[in-house]
């Protein structure tokens, strides 16, 4: 926790793994590894403590042949103890989703456009970006109606499309991008335009919306 904190990185709390064995035979609850470690840990940490998943020969087997518990012994004490802890995000989904000022909720129809920046500038390289500056368009299509700057999850393959995705964004506005990035920006519904010039990102969104965005080369097209 302390390293993810070091990089900036969210936690969103702790899960007790291998917490506790169940005997087949007579039922009898054995904390081969002690019991709440996790939930102490998370007190210490001021993180929320999420829930515990039991040993189980299952899990292994499921892990092995590439098959999720929650499928192959749904219902299991493990799946059991997964659903419960994915439920709690869900829910919190939920209420963040409803909490949502209506111009930053994804569903409301509005077009939202994305700029990777670096320094105040559209950066020429998606992955390699500061932040992502969000721009949503006006009623009109034509200006810009609001503006959010979000710091990036750390760049893997195929991230920061289904986060920008989840974002909202309908367009991403880039100085260069490759092949395989861009398909798959086009898998998460997002148009991709390249080749824009390292400027002020509210005035190349300004540029695109009236239709005088000047694009060049794509400065990463491996």
């Amino acid at each position: 926790m302390t390293f993810c904190r070091q990089l900036k990185l969210p936690v969103l709390g702790v899960i007790e793994n291998m917490s506790g064995f169940t005997c087949p035979k007579c039922g009898e609850r054995i904390h081969i590894f002690s019991s709440e470690g996790g939930k102490n840990m998370a007190e210490d940490m001021g993180v929320p403590y999420l829930g515990t998943i039991p040993i189980e020969t299952e899990v292994v087997a499921s892990g092995e042949n590439g098959r999720p518990i929650v499928l192959s012994h749904p219902n299991s004490e493990a799946a059991a103890a997964f659903d419960r802890i994915v439920r709690r995000f869900i829910d919190d989904d939920r209420k963040a989703a409803a909490a949502q000022p209506a111009e930053a909720d994804p569903s409301s129809g509005k077009t939202v456009i994305a700029v990777p920046v670096a320094n105040g500038v559209l950066g020429q390289h998606f992955g390699h970006c500061e932040q992502f500056a969000l721009f949503e368009v006006a009623a009109d299509g034509k200006t810009i109606g609001g503006k959010r700057v979000l710091t990036p999850p750390p760049h893997e393959p195929g991230v920061l499309p289904r986060w920008l995705h989840e974002q909202g964004a309908d367009v991403i506005i880039a100085g260069g991008m490759g092949a395989k990035a861009q398909n798959l920006f086009t898998q998460n519904n997002i148009k991709v335009v390249v080749g824009a010039p390292s400027e002020d990102a509210e005035q190349v969104v300004k540029a695109y919306l009236s239709g005088t965005l000047e694009t060049g080369a794509n400065v990463c097209d491996h």
